[in-house]
C-alpha cells in the first residue's frame, strides 16, 4: 500500500491511491480478454461482416423521364454484346475497333431496350423488345420491367413499330402464336410491313436472311388475324403531338418518331445506332443488318448534326440503358450525353433532363 507523511511525519495510508491499486488487479483479466477479442478481430476483420448475406438482386429494369406532360418509361429487355464482325467501315476504323475491342471486352456492350409513353389518354408502347424470338435467354424481360413500372400489357393500346427485326418486334407475341398486347393497335410502316410479310420477296432472300422474314411474319400474324395490324406510308396522324419520322437505310421502312409535349420534344430513332463507341465517332460505319448500307450511312450523316444541335432527347434502343440522352458534337464525331440518375419524379419540371 502507498503511504505518505502527513502533519510532523505521522503515516496515513491513502484510500483513493489504494482502491485504484485494487480496481487494477481486479481489472487484468478483464484487460487481458478484452485484448484476446480485439486481437482475432484485426486478425480476421470480415469476421463481423459475414453473418450479412449478399444481395445478388437489381433494381427493377425501368427508368422514368417526364417531356412536357408525357410519362416517357425506359424498359429494359436484355444485354448483349455486339460482334465486331457486324461493323462495316474502311480498314483503319475497323483495324481501330478490332484494336480497342481487344483491349476493353466491354466496348461493343448494347441493350435492348422499349419505351412506353403515358400522354394521359393512351400508353403507347414504341417497340417491343426481343421476347424469346432473338439473343436466347439474356434478353426477353420486357413484359416484366413494363409490370414492375406499374403496368400490365393489357393495359397498352398502342404499338408503334420501327422496323420488324425481331430483337424489336418479338415481345409482340408468343412461340405459340399469342398476343403479349392483347388490346393494342400496332402500327409500322407500310414499305416495311410489306417487305418482311411478303412471302414472294422471302422466297428469294439469301438463306441466312430467312429467319429475319420467318420471325416478322410468326409475330405479326396473331395482330393480322385479330384485326390490330395497321400500315401507314406518309405523315398521316396516328396520335396527337407525335411525327412521324422516315429514317430509310436500315430496312424498308424504318422509322422514328417524335413526341412533342409543351415545346419538348423526344425522338424514338429505332436503329440508328447499334455500336455507340464506334458509329458516333465513326457515322459512315455501317452494321450487317443495313439492307441499304449507302443509305442507312446517309440518314445518320444527316440526322446526327441536327440532333447535336437541337434540344431534343433521344430514346435509343441500343444505347446503354436507359438509353435516354442527347447528342453532343466533338472534334471528331459526337458524344452521347446520358440522362443523369435521380430517384425522385417532379411534376413541376419544366423541361427534360439536359
Amino acid at each position: 500500500m502507498v503511504t505518505r507523511t502527513m502533519n510532523g511525519g505521522s503515516s496515513m495510508s491513502s484510500p483513493v491511491v489504494g482502491s485504484r491499486n485494487v480496481l487494477k488487479r481486479k481489472s487484468l483479466p478483464f484487460a487481458a480478454a478484452l485484448l484476446a477479442a480485439l486481437t482475432i478481430f484485426v486478425a480476421y476483420p470480415n469476421a463481423a461482416l459475414d453473418a450479412a448475406p449478399q444481395h445478388h438482386n437489381q433494381a427493377p429494369g425501368f427508368y422514368r423521364v417526364k417531356v412536357g406532360d408525357l410519362e416517357v418509361t425506359a424498359l429494359f429487355d436484355g444485354t448483349g454484346v455486339f460482334d465486331p464482325h457486324w461493323l462495316h467501315g474502311t480498314k483503319e476504323t475497323m483495324d481501330g475497333v478490332v484494336q480497342a475491342f481487344h483491349e476493353d471486352p466491354h466496348m461493343l456492350d448494347v441493350a435492348d431496350t422499349g419505351f412506353l409513353v403515358n400522354t394521359g389518354k393512351q400508353l403507347i408502347l414504341v417497340d417491343a423488345g426481343a421476347g424469346t424470338w432473338w439473343g436466347g435467354p439474356a434478353f426477353g424481360r420486357l413484359a416484366g420491367s413494363l409490370r414492375s413500372a406499374g403496368y400490365t400489357p393489357e393495359e397498352v393500346n398502342m404499338v408503334l413499330v420501327t422496323h420488324l427485326h425481331s430483337d424489336h418486334v418479338g415481345g409482340l407475341t408468343t412461340q405459340d402464336g399469342k398476343r403479349v398486347f392483347p388490346n393494342a393497335e400496332v402500327y409500322v410502316a407500310k414499305a416495311e410491313s410489306d417487305f418482311w410479310l411478303s412471302p414472294e420477296i422471302a422466297a428469294k432472300a439469301p438463306k441466312d436472311a430467312q429467319p429475319f422474314f420467318q420471325s416478322a411474319q410468326a409475330i405479326a400474324a396473331p395482330y393480322i388475324k385479330a384485326g390490330k395490324w395497321h400500315t401507314f406510308s406518309g405523315s398521316e396522324t396516328i396520335v396527337d403531338g407525335m411525327q412521324i419520322a422516315p429514317l430509310p437505310g436500315h430496312t424498308p421502312g424504318h422509322t422514328g418518331y417524335e413526341f412533342s409535349s409543351k415545346g419538348q420534344k423526344i425522338l424514338f430513332w429505332g436503329d440508328i445506332i447499334h455500336a455507340l463507341r464506334v458509329q458516333l465517332q465513326h457515322p459512315e460505319a455501317t452494321v450487317v443488318f443495313d439492307l441499304d448500307q449507302t443509305a442507312a450511312a446517309a440518314t445518320r450523316n444527316q440526322l446526327l448534326p441536327k440532333l447535336a444541335g437541337a434540344d431534343v432527347l433521344i430514346a435509343g434502343p441500343h444505347m446503354n440503358f436507359p438509353g435516354l440522352g442527347r447528342l453532343r458534337k466533338e472534334a471528331n464525331g459526337y458524344s452521347w450525353a446520358p440522362v443523369v440518375f435521380t430517384d425522385q419524379w417532379d411534376e413541376n419540371a419544366s423541361s427534360a433532363q439536359k
